[in-house]
């Protein structure tokens, strides 16, 4: 009966310090939306719904961007380190400003949106691509200007000269 009546105490004790271990005594803190970095805007696609190809971060002026592209310009971006995207790929660079994470100590989290710009890769004369790039900026998001040509306009060309990130 002793041996019975340790086990029983032991198996109370372990029992009251697991349900006291996980009680969060009201700290929980609920998950949120960051509002201020979503989209807001006419734009042609909505990048957040795509593939990320690449990320980074420009400390000098506390920005932070992702790369995202269509199906098919990540599937390009993974299996080739050329630029010579294919017809339909479409690639979009999103922008940024940062701050602190209230939720991690150190840890940066996109704010409001700084631009979105997009390079559409689509046949042109001869066989050859044919470039399209748009920037988008400010609240709601507007087009602030537009190219197209046979060859990349010196941002287009950055775009899509992006390497993919390597991804397990």
């Amino acid at each position: 009966m002793k041996l019975y009546t340790q086990i029983s105490c032991f198996l109370s004790a372990a029992l009251l310090l697991n349900t006291l271990g996980c009680s969060d005594n009201g700290a929980h803190i609920p998950a949120e939306i960051n509002e201020s970095a979503s989209l807001s805007g006419d734009l042609p696609f909505n990048p957040l719904q795509w593939k990320v190809v690449t990320t980074a971060i420009n400390k000098q002026d506390s920005s932070m961007y992702t790369l995202y592209g269509n199906d098919l310009a990540v599937q390009y971006a993974r299996l080739n380190s050329k630029n010579d995207y294919p017809s339909g790929a479409v690639l979009s660079l999103v922008t940024w400003t940062e701050r602190d994470d209230s939720r991690w100590f150190g840890a940066k989290i996109p704010d409001r949106v700084k631009s979105v710009e997009f390079v559409t890769v689509g046949p042109g004369a001869d066989h050859r691509p044919s470039y399209l790039y748009q920037d988008y900026e400010g609240v709601p998001l507007k087009k602030v200007s537009t190219q197209e040509g046979l060859v990349p306009n010196e941002r287009a060309a950055y775009l899509l000269s992006q390497r993919a990130a390597v991804m397990p």
